[in-house]
């Protein structure tokens, strides 16, 4: 129900009337009944005031992020809904989707596409409530002028044209445009992946990287996955895979070689030993490849392994992941393990030559904080937890 309101007075008595109306608005009062003088008010309706204007900013990032580019995924003009992507916002680690705070029209882009932002900076203004933009009217039609005339036929020619001199000199042909240009195309680097050359090239220029190899027989966890495969993923909803073998025995060797699981502060040119583990685990994108974050592995089993590696691959591929998901891990990486494929090959066992799915695994690792005993034991490790899970139960 809209009601009007309209002040009346007669001598000392002022009355302030309320009268419901459904007609249009303004809406003007009008009273032949009294004697007295009476004051006009014009109201607006509500549906004018819905036509708010707002402005939308960038949302504040993680500490470790001060800024990105903005690409946009709508124009000026055009009709969002509420929670609709309006533009991405994309950072040194992962991109971040700004939406709609209302339905509406966007009425102004404020940074132009590609543009660097920080936080907390103006990005578009929306007109909330408003329909769609107004559609161009229709060109006129052109009228089309007639036709000229035709010109006159050229008179035959009774002898034929001298024939032109050949040249003596030679003609140098065009210069085509270059063949890169032609046959190579050249796509702007993102954001994403220009970060991730800077950190390798500081990593190569900062840390004395050294690798260490070493193989692993993988007879008894295909044989453990290959047993308990359907149960597992009947109990957790979730398949059992290589990875959580790997990130479990990686657990149980930075425990063992905390010179490994240590980074150096260079600032205070301090080695900090970490009594936790947190372990990166890669997952590409098409947008380049991201480190999450998997945090206090210590404390987890085969199956919270598995659960959380998943999820963070899910919102990495739905470019959902937030940048606290990347958040804690060293930068440059003390060591990283590289797994390879599994292989038949032959292998002697027990004197004996037998047929075994083996695997190399690669640590790299700064040879400045970790010398090569660590590295060899550390590998070693792995490979005892890897080939025998039970090391792990009896903490052999």
């Amino acid at each position: 129900m809209e009601y009007v309101f309209y002040f009346l007075s007669q001598g000392n008595n002022n009355v302030l009337v309320r009268q419901s109306s459904s007609g249009e608005w303004p809406f003007k009062v009008l009273l032949r009944d009294f004697t007295g003088v009476f004051h006009t008010r014009y109201f607006q309706t509500s549906a004018n005031h819905r036509d708010e204007l707002l402005t939308v900013k960038t949302p504040a990032f993680a500490e470790s992020v001060t800024e990105g580019d903005v690409r946009w995924e709508k124009a000026v003009g055009d009709t969002v809904a509420e929670d609709e992507v309006v533009c991405e916002i994309e950072t040194d680690k992962t991109s971040v989707p700004v939406p709609s705070p209302a339905a509406g029209v966007l009425e102004e882009l404020l940074v132009e596409d590609g543009g660097r932002v920080e936080g907390g900076m103006a990005l578009f203004k929306i007109r909330k409530g408003a329909g769609g933009a107004a559609k161009a009217a229709p060109a006129a039609a052109v009228e089309q002028a007639a036709p000229p005339p035709p010109p006159p036929a050229a008179p035959t020619p009774t002898a034929m044209p001298p024939v032109p001199p050949v040249p003596t000199t030679p003609v140098r042909a065009t210069p085509g445009p270059p063949l890169s240009s032609v046959l190579c195309p050249q796509v702007k680097m993102n954001r994403m992946r220009l970060r991730i050359a800077q950190r390798l090239k500081e990593a190569q220029n900062t840390c004395a990287m050294l690798t260490t190899f070493n193989e692993v027989d993988m007879s008894n966890i295909t044989e453990m996955r290959a047993f308990h495969k359907d149960a597992f993923l009947k109990k957790h909803n979730i398949k059992l895979g290589f990875m959580s073998a790997f990130v479990k025995a990686s657990a149980y060797a930075l425990a063992d070689q905390p010179s490994v699981n240590a980074v150096i502060d260079e600032a205070t040119k301090e080695i900090v030993y970490r009594d936790y583990v947190d372990i990166s685990v890669a997952v590409s994108t098409p947008k380049g490849l991201v480190v999450p974050v998997i945090r206090n592995v210590e404390t987890m089993n085969f199956a919270d392994i598995e659960k959380t590696i998943n999820a963070l691959g899910e919102k990495a591929r739905s470019n959902q992941l937030a940048v606290e998901d990347m958040d804690g891990a060293p930068s440059p990486s003390s060591a990283i393990l590289g797994m390879h494929g599994i292989f038949q090959r032959p292998v002697a066992i027990n004197g004996k030559v037998e047929i075994r799915p083996m695997m190399y695994v690669a640590l790299t690792y700064d040879h400045r904080l970790v010398d090569g005993r660590e590295a060899v034991t550390f590998l070693r490790k792995i490979k005892a937890v890897v080939e025998d899970p039970r090391v792990v139960l009896l903490d052999m």
